[in-house]
């Protein structure tokens, strides 16, 4: 469990909504929650929450206004394809009270890849766009994702995900990097609690989490400090080290 929140410094958050059933029922397994969390991260922008709903429409739009209002931005995966159960677009544009129709940029995107007799009813689904929204290029299968307000709408399909999401990067709002540093303790965590707790109030500003894990020598745990300050980061590791050099000598472990 983490402990503590970083202090002041210009934070940029954001939330995943996964959309579709064959994720929740096991038959899909999502690749793209660690790929965004980490892409996220990388470029300065906190990910706080992640969700996963159904192809219900009343499901998708409820999530979406809650997650929407919460953080900076909203990441969408699933849901935009050509059949009758994609129905992202449509839950979006209820969501912000707009129409949806067919949009010429889309349009003209998705004649890049078919011809005329190739778009047909399913296909012409993919060029449904809320009114107001900017569309998102893809470069892989050119149906495009979309952006209305602070919610970004991709595709489920990892790759695509991945193309959109280099397009969307560049144009985000970022905040001050989080660091991090990980010390493993050679420990087990229940050894190691207390004497963490007593770091983690003495950092304030630091977030220390301990993540137990099985290596080769049995149960051990990893400590990760996070911190946007790398004064502040390198203060809180040195007291975690210490710490951990303390409690292997107490309990009669070489160094």
């Amino acid at each position: 469990m983490s402990a503590n929140e970083p202090g002041s410094a210009t934070i940029v958050t954001a939330a995943i909504l996964v959309i579709g059933d064959e994720i929740l029922s096991g038959r899909t397994k999502d690749k793209n929650i660690g790929y965004i969390a980490e892409y996220l991260t990388n470029i300065g922008v906190d990910l706080r929450e992640v969700r996963v709903v159904s192809d219900v429409a009343e499901d998708i739009v409820a999530a979406l206004n809650a997650l929407r209002h919460r953080y900076t931005y909203v990441f969408t995966t699933g849901g935009i394809g050509p059949t009758h159960d994609d129905i992202t677009a449509d839950a979006v544009a209820a969501a912000f009270g707009v129409t949806i129709d067919h949009d010429p940029r889309a349009v003209a995107m998705l004649s890049e890849r078919f011809s005329p007799a190739e778009l047909n009813e399913a296909r012409m689904r993919m060029a449904r766009i809320p009114a107001g929204a900017d569309l998102i290029a893809n470069a892989i299968s050119k149906a495009p994702g979309f952006h209305i307000g602070n919610v970004y709408v991709m595709a489920g399909v990892p790759s695509i995900m991945q193309a959109m999401l280099d397009v969307i990067g560049p144009t985000l709002r970022t905040g001050v990097k989080m660091l991090s540093d990980t010390a493993q303790a050679g420990l087990r965590e229940g050894d190691i609690g207390g004497s963490l707790a007593e770091i983690a109030k003495a950092h304030p500003d630091v977030s220390i989490g301990s993540y137990p894990f099985w290596s080769q020598t049995g149960p051990d745990t990893n400590i990760v400090v996070r911190s946007r300050d790398p004064e502040k980061l390198l203060a809180a590791m040195a007291a975690v080290k210490a710490m951990i050099n303390s409690e292997r000598q107490r309990l009669g472990f070489s160094k």
